[in-house]
C-alpha cells in the first residue's frame, strides 16, 4: 500500500505540537526519547503567573511530571492492574492558581520514526 501522508514525530516536534522533554527525562531516570503534548505543556507544565509568584516553574513541574512517570514504571503500575499494555497512567497533585488538585496522565510507549521506542506522554482524553 502506498503511503500518501506521513506526519512524523520529528515534524510534531518542530510543530509544537509535541514538545522534546528527553534530556530532563533522562535525568529523571527515563532512557528512551520522550516527549509530552502541547496540551500537556500549557495545561500542566507552564505555571500561571500566580504560580509562577508562589515558586512554580516549568522546569519543576516538568521533573515532578517525569518523575511520577519513572515511580509508575518501577512500581509496574500496568504490572499490578494485570495489564501488560505499553500505556500508563499515572496521578501527580499540581498546584494551579494556588489550589493543589490531582491530575492524570497518560503515558505511552511506541515506535518511533525509525521504529525505535519512544515515550509520549499525554492528557488521557489524547492519542
Amino acid at each position: 500500500m502506498d503511503i500518501i501522508f506521513q506526519y512524523t514525530r520529528k515534524q510534531a516536534i518542530e510543530d509544537g505540537v509535541l514538545v522534546d522533554v528527553t534530556e530532563m527525562a533522562k535525568e529523571a531516570g527515563i532512557s528512551v526519547p520522550t516527549a509530552v503534548t502541547s496540551t500537556v505543556w500549557h495545561d500542566i507544565i507552564v505555571p500561571s503567573h500566580s504560580d509562577r509568584e508562589n515558586g512554580q516553574s516549568e522546569d519543576g513541574r516538568l521533573w515532578d511530571v517525569l518523575w511520577m512517570l519513572h515511580v509508575a514504571i518501577a512500581m509496574g503500575i500496568n504490572r499490578e492492574a494485570g495489564c501488560t499494555s505499553s500505556t500508563i497512567y499515572y496521578s501527580l497533585l499540581v498546584h494551579r492558581n494556588g489550589v493543589e488538585g490531582k491530575v492524570i496522565l497518560k503515558a505511552q510507549c511506541h515506535p518511533g520514526d525509525n521504529l525505535e521506542p519512544v515515550i509520549t506522554i499525554m492528557m488521557p482524553n489524547e492519542d
